[in-house]
């Protein structure tokens, strides 16, 4: 399976990065992205690319592939709701479009988030921008198209946030993650769990197009 992978550089992209690069189904992985991942692997290809919102210069290089795992995201705090929409559904869609229409046979996998308003209609606006997103991706002409919906994530292997803010709140969070797990299991996931139920979904498939934090729980640590 080859996979092409956006968002590696972040805390869940590095880790579906760690996962494929792991993993025999996984032969090649292409990451693109504005910077690197500093990672050196036999299976890993990187095409540096500055303006995703533009992905011409590029689309040579981007068919062939058995999955894209769309893992790029952005806090919504202190924007607006059209600044949040140009970086969360806008270019979602400008990369994905891309995709589609080069790799039709393809699974997409779209890592969004739980709370996510598939009505695009509530009071909450990321949630009403994710929503939009992820029926976008939906519609689209891939072979297979799936949303991930995580709760709280932990991150293993070393990986970080980006995200000060975040890093600071995984931090505080980190002693607590076995009580969380004790009683409320199936509202944390790892960054090796999302890596590990990208490469299964699209290797194999699910019942279901959305998988809520409760359905990637499931999936091994």
């Amino acid at each position: 399976m080859k996979v092409i992978l956006f968002g590696a550089t972040g805390m869940v992209g590095m880790g579906a990065l760690k996962a494929c690069l792991a993993d025999p189904q996984v032969t090649q992985v292409v990451t693109v992205g504005r910077s690197s991942t500093h990672v050196t692997h036999p299976k890993l290809e990187e095409i540096p690319h500055k303006d995703l919102f533009d992905m011409s210069p590029i689309e040579a290089k981007l068919s062939g592939f058995d999955a894209g795992f769309f893992c790029l995201g952005h806090t919504s705090a202190g924007l607006t709701e059209a600044e949040y929409t140009k970086i969360t559904y806008d270019l979602t869609f400008v990369v994905a479009d891309a995709l589609s229409r080069l790799n039709p046979n393809m699974t997409f996998v779209f890592v969004s988030g739980t709370g996510s308003d598939s009505s695009e209609k509530g009071p909450v606006m990321w949630a009403r921008v994710k929503g939009r997103a992820e029926n976008a991706i939906l519609k689209m002409k891939f072979r297979q198209a799936f949303v991930f919906r995580p709760a709280f994530i932990e991150p293993l292997d070393g990986i970080q946030s980006k995200t000060k803010s975040y890093r600071v709140m995984y931090t505080l969070a980190k002693p607590l993650i076995p009580l969380i797990r004790l009683f409320v299991p199936s509202s944390v996931t790892t960054t090796r769990q999302l890596g590990k139920a990208m490469i299964e979904v699209a290797a194999n498939g699910f019942p279901k197009v959305i998988l809520e934090s409760s359905d990637l729980a499931r999936f091994p640590r």
